[in-house]
């Protein structure tokens, strides 16, 4: 076993650990058939709130423009797929869509395929190594993913062999800092969290855990990706964040925009 993959196995192996521990999955699959809405009682209920307004946003002002000049299904891919959810929802709405993730757990992973009715693949993989034919997709959505890429320009350079020379990459619910150093003080506040509560930081691959204007500068021109930014209103509570760090002196806190990326064609 190589370094990288003994690394993997051990961020897998936290991973399971933090996302049981948080109260992830269920025994019933109508608990999955309904996400990402869920009952008020769900240990995970506001961060599905989150996950249930970004996906209605991005329905309604990305995906139903895109079906509507659509003649076809599109062919979509769920990077970072998690519980599968994203892809029976789009299934539903008659799409054809691939699951990627590395986790194949049965409670949070890929293995939680078998809730869903509607029928979609799955395929175990990372993000810079698809097991998938170029030109062949139309959408590339990271659904709160993409900031555990360990490294953006080899992912989305594999997106972009993947998709066909229309296609968009799409990022959703990861986390976007004006500044890189506010970024990095999240990270550092996040891994001490995780030590205080498990014992260890969660950060056996390095992921980069957040996006910052510099970087998606410097994937613009490294890439020729433009990208178009989406703001969905998450609340006045979620608004008024900034204002509130502000005044007790604490980073300022992430935007969760949504990122639509057009490559040049090449």
């Amino acid at each position: 076993m190589t370094t990288t993959d003994k690394a993997r196995q051990k961020f897998l192996e936290d991973y399971r650990l933090i996302r049981h521990a948080e109260g992830r999955g269920s025994d019933k699959s109508e608990y999955y058939r309904a996400l990402p809405s869920c009952e008020r009682g769900d240990p995970n209920a506001g961060m599905w709130a989150i996950r249930a307004q970004t996906y209605s946003y991005f329905i309604k002002n990305v995906l139903k423009p895109l079906e509507a000049q659509a003649t076809r299904p599109l062919n979509l891919l769920d990077l970072g797929a998690g519980n599968c959810w994203l892809s029976h929802q789009l299934s539903a709405r008659g799409h054809l869509a691939v699951a990627v993730d590395i986790f194949n757990d049965e409670r949070d992973g890929l293995g939680a395929a078998r809730h869903y009715s509607t029928s979609f693949q799955v395929a175990e993989a990372d993000f810079d190594h698809l097991p998938l034919s170029a030109d062949s997709f139309d959408l590339a959505i990271f659904n709160a993913s993409f900031h555990y890429s360990v490294d953006y320009l080899r992912t989305l350079s594999e997106v972009r062999r993947c998709l066909r020379p229309s296609g968009l990459v799409i990022i959703l619910d990861t986390p976007i800092y004006r500044l890189k150093e506010h970024g990095m003080r999240m990270v550092q506040e996040k891994h001490a969290a995780f030590t205080k509560r498990y014992g260890f930081p969660s950060d056996s691959l390095p992921s980069l855990e957040f996006l910052d204007y510099a970087t998606l500068n410097v994937l613009h021109d490294a890439l020729q990706v433009t990208w178009k930014v989406f703001k969905p209103w998450y609340g006045w509570r979620w608004q008024l964040r900034p204002f509130n760090a502000l005044i007790r002196r604490r980073r300022p806190p992430s935007k969760f925009w949504i990122l639509v990326g057009k490559f040049q064609t090449r």
